[in-house]
């Protein structure tokens, strides 16, 4: 049985996020999805009962026949969700996205519990605008540097287990040029073997801004999901950054994996 929790603060956002992973999981036998909501003060605790238990009969509506409601009284929501993880040995976390800010915690060195050097589970960041219209298309970007130690394969997989998916592995370098590298080949035979029951499809894009060049593959690959593997606080930092000038399709559209080692 697969756990997959859902944290909810009853925000459009994060109701948008529990329909997409209804509407993803539906009627799959295998996943216990397990509703989270958080709440400061006592008296509140009634009205979050109220909320899940109504919210869990919009889910079940939408498929999904086994769900848990978990509610408590806190104030530091990343250590509460990232032991709650923990505890149930959770195979994704699946969060909506508001402010870029706010995301940028999940992954900081701030004071509360870090989640991506936790390694807890890997974490699905569905987009306020996103709607599940089918995963028929994953793209997994790589760095194609030490991917026997840098490559959570086993969080990976999960995720593609539960989708019958086309496997497509992409690098952005601007030292590409017409024939790949030794270094390069040798990394991808590593790929190759890493996931061969998903005949993954690899591509080589020679260009120097990673984030333009995934969101025209991201277009032109029709690519549902994307899958990242942060390896440093600064590509967290950079790519939920507000300060960034480029904001990427799937942003706004496409949900984002980030699956830790």
């Amino acid at each position: 049985m697969k756990d997959i929790i859902i944290p909810i603060d009853f925000s459009e956002t994060s109701l948008n996020a529990a329909r997409y992973a209804a509407e993803m999981l539906a009627n799959r036998n295998d996943v216990n999805v397990i509703l989270y909501n958080m709440f400061e003060d006592a008296e509140e605790s009634a009205t979050s009962a109220q909320y899940l238990e109504s919210l869990k009969a919009e889910l079940e509506q939408k498929g999904i026949d086994k769900i848990e409601l978990i509610k408590e009284r806190g104030d530091d929501f990343i250590d509460s969700l990232g032991r709650l993880a923990y505890q149930k040995t959770a195979e994704l976390i699946v969060m909506g996205i508001t402010e870029k800010e706010e995301w940028r915690q999940l992954f900081s060195t701030g004071s509360s519990l870090k989640m991506a050097e936790q390694n807890v589970c890997p974490v699905l960041i569905v987009p306020t605008d996103a709607k599940y219209n089918g995963i028929t298309n994953i793209a997994l970007a790589s760095d194609f540097k030490n991917v026997d130690a840098t490559t959570p394969v086993l969080s990976i997989k999960t995720v593609l287990e539960i989708f019958t998916a086309h496997l497509h592995i992409v690098n952005v370098d601007s030292d590409h040029y017409v024939a790949l590298t030794e270094e390069y080949l040798a990394e991808r035979a590593k790929m190759q073997k890493m996931f061969a029951e998903f005949n993954p499809e690899f591509y080589f894009i020679g260009m120097n801004d990673f984030y333009e060049a995934i969101e025209q593959f991201s277009r032109d690959k029709q690519i549902d999901l994307i899958i990242i593997i942060p390896k440093n606080h600064s590509f967290i930092n950079n790519l939920f950054s507000s300060s960034h000038t480029k904001k990427l399709a799937f942003n706004t559209t496409v949900p984002l994996l980030a699956a830790h080692m």
